[in-house]
């Protein structure tokens, strides 16, 4: 069976849950091969075996947090020599959407992003798309060189399969340009306790309809008692009422999650380009005709300052 490469989306050794999605994704096309850069590298080979790493190649280097992208371009290029695989697999994050489409005009092949779904074809990896701001649904293939993949998160569900990890230490040459663009610092970015919004599996945003930031605690609250990250939409952010690292929508972030709530949003196209992916879909809205509720799985009509509070109470009642 073609074995299958697939980057690792790690924290000094903490496995990131959409490279664990991707590896369900690979099983379905080949064996799958993690490649682990950089601080911890060789700790993440633990859970890739769990989840179906049949091989682990790591490399260890200052590089690869000393520079941006390019050393883990030079290092999946290494890999790919090594390997010879069917495919190439990317988180579709900013920086995996960087490193695939470096990767994949190095390596002369042609690239898709932004896939939701994997499948196996007869001339190679089926990639499912959401494409013109989620209005269609394509089925595409790589059709010169080895396909290179970026997958958005929650695409897939994370299932053990435990193969044997074994862990190699992969060769590395960084080119010329690996050190042309140094990283001179780094500010953590403040922990709210709640999932990263692209990552999460319910994500409850807010729109329009909160009407002033100090209305945004009521979202916050339901979102807190599902364990769900916060989003908000573009008039929202443009209100100055939540800040544009939680904006979904065609120029804010891309979500899919299994659960999303849309609370005081209408509806429009650049918020649906964003959202209209999740696997479940819920709007609270008081206007009946509002845009959001020809896309929903379930509508309320009704006010959300009624709604939102009743539900977050409902569903504390029903934790216990």
């Amino acid at each position: 069976m073609a074995e299958v490469l697939v980057y690792v989306d790690h924290v000094d050794g903490a496995v990131r849950k959409p490279t664990l999605e991707l590896l369900t994704l690979a099983r379905r096309i080949g064996e799958p091969v993690a490649v682990a850069l950089g601080n911890g590298a060789g700790d993440t080979a633990a859970v890739l075996a769990e989840h179906g790493a049949v091989k682990v190649l790591t490399h260890e280097a200052a590089e690869y947090a000393d520079y941006l992208v390019v050393p883990k371009v030079d290092a999946l290029q290494a890999a790919h020599e090594a390997v010879s695989p069917a495919a190439v697999l990317v988180p579709s994050s900013a920086e995996g959407k960087e490193i695939a489409a470096r990767l994949a005009l190095r390596l002369g092949s042609g690239i898709i992003t932004d896939a939701v779904d994997l499948e196996a074809g007869d001339e190679g990896p089926v990639a499912t798309q959401s494409v013109f701001a989620a209005s269609f649904t394509t089925k595409s293939r790589v059709s010169k060189g080895t396909p290179v993949i970026t997958v958005k998160p929650n695409s897939a569900a994370v299932e053990a399969a435990p193969a044997a990890g074994a862990v190699e230490a992969l060769s590395v040459s960084f080119s010329a340009q690996a050190t042309g663009t140094k990283v001179t610092g780094r500010t953590p970015r403040e922990s709210t306790g709640r999932p990263e919004l692209t990552e999460a599996a319910i994500v409850v945003s807010g729109g329009r309809g909160v009407n002033g930031a100090e209305n945004f605690a009521i979202i916050e609250a339901l979102a807190d008692s599902l364990g769900a990250a916060v989003g908000a939409s573009r008039a929202a952010v443009d209100a100055g009422w939540y800040p544009h690292t939680n904006q979904v929508g065609q120029t804010g972030k891309s979500v899919s999650p299994q659960l999303y709530i849309a609370n005081g949003i209408s509806g429009a196209i650049q918020h649906r380009a964003g959202m209209q992916t999740s696997k479940t879909i819920v709007a609270v809205n008081k206007d009946a005709e509002a845009p959001i509720f020809d896309l929903v799985d379930y509508g309320v009509v009704g006010d959300l300052f009624d709604v939102v509070p009743a539900l977050t109470e409902e569903i504390k009642t029903r934790k216990g």
